[in-house]
């Protein structure tokens, strides 16, 4: 699909609407508006919600509403789903279909109620006054629309008798309106798939994720509203099909090996070995599938395909399926409302079309007795200790356990948290039915405490309910750029996953899955190998099996480019049977995603190894890849920790202040002479050596920089955003070298330097080790090593694990050469 007209529609539509809403806020916000005097209703609930939010966030909301709305009719229009064509012109026509048709007399009946037929004839013969009869009467019947849409797609096409109407903007006919301009963008072509839903969702919220990364390079949190937009991130379909048909598609086979679905799924990897220890399902009902951060829903659409093949594989009647499949089959948890309401759209309209492969739809049947998907947007949901007792005290005490009363507390950060909360209550479902059976309405001050205990429960049941097959593209954010609150709350309740959202999801996901069922997921792959996963790397091979692995690396999505995103395509199967063989790819060379697709396919860069391999490698580390010579070395030899260890050095917080260039001070007020850090020397002194990260260098040199360490760092340590590591190696003779960097290289650092957080440093308490140490990271040896221990990044947890031959003091002396520093 060529997205580039959705792009800018998408981005366009964003710009405009927030603009015309905010002109349509102030015009009915004035003192002596119209709307005022014929909508009081609506202005004091608009007034309630302003009190509630900051204007800014109000109109990005009403925007977002509108544009999903105009997009969702679009949509429905060129399908032929909506009787009439809402925003739509006929074929050789200017206006739409539903507008023409009412000028012309005709307006059904079935959509419109007759006051609104009355007014809508009114304000086209001239018989009611207005300023533009024509406009107000299309508004008059897109608002009658979306209220008929209301008992199909309530949480789309919520009635519209509130502050969103009076907040729809004003020009909808014009060449130059939102709706042509929608018109425009989306056309028959790319409304052939639901998949062009989810494209619109990641465009139009791209500026904001744009202004959200521009904030973090001025050390802006990411705050709970703008999660979404930072994280959102769309999966290319090829690889959606291969962490379905190897989930889901999977399961299928195994219980049954001689169905033709096999046919159908071109990214399907057979099992290496025959597997007997599976999850066994009997029908296609069974089979469970949530997507824990759905987004617009774009994995779930996928599955909702192959589900179809496999109902109609089994016999059943093509008629019932769509309905079978959202009642019983998928699920899908997201913060996002707006994202929820689309993915939810996305499979109602998935089943409103039946067949994916028919060009028929099924609107009349499912219009008749529909069926709502089974979408939950996770809400924050709060109450006052005093409003629980005594809402406890009308419902029951008997009820509400402890567990019960810590769950209710647990939604209070949902918006932040999303479905990584684990509810501490066991059995929402007996408890929210039991609780819908209770009568509040004599109860004025108990209602909305009510609905929000049945919120909470009903979010819970998602959160805790089992699922055979886990599918996402979970969001990626480092810890780094989380607001505190979200850091203090990963760090106690996922301390070997909380450096990154993704690690934390793929833990989270072991959760939610039955034993035997299966996790498929795509991330980023820095899990596979970095020190901070280390923990969570062993537990994963104690708990789980790998029945496959796509290693992508970078431009594994195309509208991302650049080095920093790489990602792997993995399915887990929840069970240890460690000796078992899985296939692995190794995809990372293969210029772009097309490429990456081709390789595949045609099982290119294949390595075919059992999960023991990686448990025999120092931290765990996911090398599938290895040699044979490289993993003796590993399995012989003697870590290089035990000759010189490394070690992170100093984050000062704010380089400019506490950082110069030698040159830019006088000589006479560094201090050249430090030997160690327990050894007096002037306190006036105020700069000291400073290794610092800099470029690729071997063997000696870029000793450029000075610091502010004047009275042992005093200043320094005051600062809010300092880490002072590892102090009791300041001032010693070693080996400096880049963390961050393509190509390894060290430096030898005489006694006297502070070392910097990015350029870790190897010290030794043989002297001899130093010149050994150098020479064997300088050497070819290293480099497949290094591949396998440290493919991201040389940290020192992975540069500590290197291996060296036992005997290494023999090779002090080679040939009568004596490796030293001259």
């Amino acid at each position: 699909m060529d997205t580039t007209r959705l792009k800018k529609f998408a981005q366009y539509a964003r710009r405009s609407l927030i603009e015309q809403v905010e002109s349509k806020l102030k015009l009915v916000m004035d003192r002596e508006s119209e709307a005022r005097r014929e909508h009081p209703k609506a202005i004091a609930e608009l007034e309630k919600k302003l009190a509630e939010q900051t204007e800014e966030q109000l109109i990005e909301q009403v925007a977002y509403i509108w544009f999903n709305r105009f997009c969702a009719l679009r949509f429905m229009d060129v399908n032929q789903y909506n009787r009439i064509m809402v925003i739509s012109p006929l074929a050789g026509q200017f206006q739409p279909e539903i507008l023409a048709e009412a000028k012309a007399g005709h307006i059904d009946d079935g959509i419109v109620n007759a006051a609104t037929r009355e007014k809508v004839f009114g304000l086209l013969s001239g018989s009611i006054a207005s300023r533009d009869g024509q406009s107000e009467a299309f508004r008059l019947l897109i608002v009658a629309v979306c209220n008929d849409l209301h008992r199909i797609m309530p949480y789309l096409f919520e009635r519209i008798e509130d502050y969103t109407e009076l907040l729809m903007p004003d020009d909808l006919l014009s060449g130059n309106s939102i709706l042509a301009y929608t018109r425009e963008a989306m056309t028959p072509e790319a409304c052939e798939s639901v998949e062009s839903i989810g494209w619109l969702y990641q465009f139009y919220i791209s500026e904001k994720k744009d202004e959200v990364f521009d904030g973090l390079k001025k050390n802006k949190k990411i705050t709970p509203e703008n999660i979404p937009a930072a994280t959102q991130l769309f999966t290319p379909h090829w690889i959606v099909r291969y962490l379905v048909e190897n989930s889901i598609g999977r399961l299928w086979m195994l219980n049954n090996p001689n169905s033709k679905v096999i046919e159908q799924m071109d990214y399907y990897i057979k099992p290496v070995e025959e597997e007997k220890d599976f999850l066994k399902i009997s029908s296609p009902e069974e089979i469970k599938v949530c997507d824990p951060a759905c987004g617009s829903g774009h994995m779930l659409t996928y599955a909702y395909d192959l589900l179809y093949a496999i109902y109609l594989d089994s016999g059943y009647d093509a008629i019932e399926i769509p309905r079978n499949i959202l009642a019983n089959n998928l699920y899908g948890i997201e913060i996002d409302e707006r994202a929820a309401e689309l993915a939810a759209f996305a499979l109602t309209m998935k089943a409103v079309k039946g067949s994916p492969n028919d060009e028929g739809n099924n609107r009349r049947r499912f219009f008749r007795s529909p069926v709502e998907p089974n979408i939950c947007r996770l809400e924050k949901v709060s109450f006052t200790e005093q409003e629980l007792d005594s809402y406890i005290d009308f419902a029951g005490k008997d009820l509400f356990t402890q567990d019960l009363r810590e769950t209710l507390k647990e939604f209070e950060g949902a918006d932040n948290f999303g479905s990584l909360i684990r509810p501490t209550f066991k059995s929402p479902s007996s408890t929210l039915a039991a609780l819908e059976g209770k009568n509040v309405s004599g109860e004025l001050f108990l209602s909305d405490t009510h609905k929000s205990v049945l919120k909470v429960l009903y979010q819970a049941e998602f959160l805790q309910k089992k699922y055979n097959v886990v599918l996402a593209n979970p969001p990626y954010m480092g810890k780094k750029n989380m607001n505190k609150e979200l850091q203090a709350w990963v760090a106690s309740c996922y301390p070997d996953t909380c450096a990154d959202f993704f690690a934390m999801f793929i833990e989270r996901s072991f959760k939610l899955v039955v034993e035997c069922g299966i996790v498929s997921m795509v991330t980023m792959d820095s899990w596979m190998s970095g020190d901070e996963y280390t923990e969570f790397r062993e537990s994963l091979l104690e708990e789980s099996q790998i029945l496959s692995l796509m290693h992508l690396g970078a431009h594994a999505f195309d509208e991302i480019k650049g080095e920093v995103v790489q990602v792997a395509a993995f399915t887990l199967g929840k069970g240890r049977r460690i000796d078992q063989k899985s296939d692995f790819f190794d995809l990372t060379k293969e210029g772009n995603s097309k490429e990456k697709e081709a390789a595949f396919l045609a099982r290119r860069g294949l390595f075919r190894v059992s999960a023991k391999l990686f448990s025999e490698l120092p931290r765990s580390v996911f090398a599938y890849f290895i040699s044979d010579h490289s993993l003796s070395a590993f399995r012989d030899g003697l870590q290089l920790k035990e000759i010189s260890e490394a070690f992170t050095g100093l984050q000062t917080g704010d380089n400019d202040r506490f950082m110069r260039r030698w040159f830019e001070v006088s000589s006479e007020d560094i201090f050249f002479k430090r030997d160690c850090l327990g050894e007096d020397f002037p306190g006036d002194i105020k700069w000291f050596p400073y290794v610092k990260g800099s470029d690729y260098r071997k063997w000696y040199g870029n000793n450029e920089y000075i610091l502010n360490w004047q009275f042992d760092g005093a200043e320094i340590k005051e600062h809010k955003s300092s880490t002072v590591r590892n102090q009791s190696y300041y001032f010693r003779k070693g080996i400096a070298y880049n963390n961050i960097s393509n190509r390894l290289s060290t430096r030898y650092v005489d006694s006297g330097f502070v070392f910097d957080q990015k350029n870790s440093m190897f010290f030794s308490e043989d002297d001899k080790s130093i010149p050994f140490t150098m020479a064997f990271l300088h050497s070819k040896v290293v480099v497949p090593l290094l591949r396998v221990v440290a493919p991201k990044g040389f940290g020192p947890g992975s540069m500590k694990v290197l291996p060296v031959i036992n005997d290494y003091k023999k090779l002090y002396s080679v040939g009568g050469f004596q490796i030293e520093l001259l």
